[in-house]
């Protein structure tokens, strides 16, 4: 089976976020970028698939060379080539181009993407990479397994799971529970060393226009002040709620 990852260059959550060029971009500045979350735990699936039934592992970013060290550590967990599509990503359907070209041309019969990165949270790319390509398409994917080119998928639903089957070739959605979050994968020194002799291939850009203008980005409101009660002062609290929070 051969699988393509696909891995956002994402800042790390703990990131002080700030704006410049008059709030119209985002200032990298001092930020930490990693692995988006629901990558990895795709990663690590990808991974469990290589180690008990032989699969390959490419991984693909649309990013610049700032975004290498994050293909290298997806390297170092075990991925067996990068591939960096050398465009700055600017909205889902770019991404989604260029990932879907990579798809194409890979003939890959799972490729497995995070349900949304974790900057921007648009949760479109994986939809829009399947339609693309013609394949299956599960989202909020939660267990996956693959036998016989078949995949057995579950997904989040309201209220519950549903439970899938479908042929391969299939484009995963995926987040937290495709493993469990202790079976996510550190690299260790041998896995740093063997990620520098690894294949990270540098390709062009397909897609030649965004959808997408920023015109401005802008923090959220700051908290108000927090007011402490006597767990006693029910009346405090409701004229509170009433008159000043004005919420009953």
């Amino acid at each position: 089976m051969k699988i393509l990852v696909c891995i956002s260059h994402v800042p790390d959550t703990t990131s002080k976020i700030n704006f410049k060029d008059n709030d119209t971009a985002f200032d990298t500045n001092g930020v930490q970028f990693v692995i988006g979350p629901n990558e990895e735990f795709g990663l690590t699936r990808a991974m469990w698939f290589k180690e008990k039934q032989g699969a390959s592992i490419d991984v693909v970013t649309v990013g610049e060379k700032d975004a290498e060290p994050t293909m290298r550590k997806a390297l170092a967990i075990g991925a067996d080539k990068a591939i960096r599509v050398d465009a700055k990503p600017v909205d889902a359907f770019q991404v989604a181009q260029e990932i879907a070209d990579v798809a194409k041309n890979g003939d890959y019969d799972l490729i497995i993407a995070g349900r949304e990165s974790i900057d921007y949270n648009g949760g479109m790319v994986p939809g829009m990479v399947a339609k693309m390509i013609g394949a299956t398409f599960v989202n909020t994917c939660v267990s996956l397994e693959v036998e016989d080119q078949k995949a057995t998928a579950i997904r989040e639903i309201d209220g519950g799971k549903e439970t899938l089957t479908c042929d391969l070739p299939l484009v995963v959605g995926g987040q937290k529970g495709l493993v469990e979050e202790k079976d996510l994968r550190i690299p260790n020194m041998r896995g740093i060393m063997m990620a520098r002799k690894k294949p990270l291939e540098v390709k062009d850009p397909v897609a030649e226009n965004s959808l997408v203008e920023f015109k401005k980005f802008s923090k959220p409101a700051p908290k108000g002040e927090i007011k402490m009660i006597d767990a006693e002062n029910l009346d405090e609290l409701i004229d509170l709620l009433h008159n000043e929070a004005k919420v009953i």
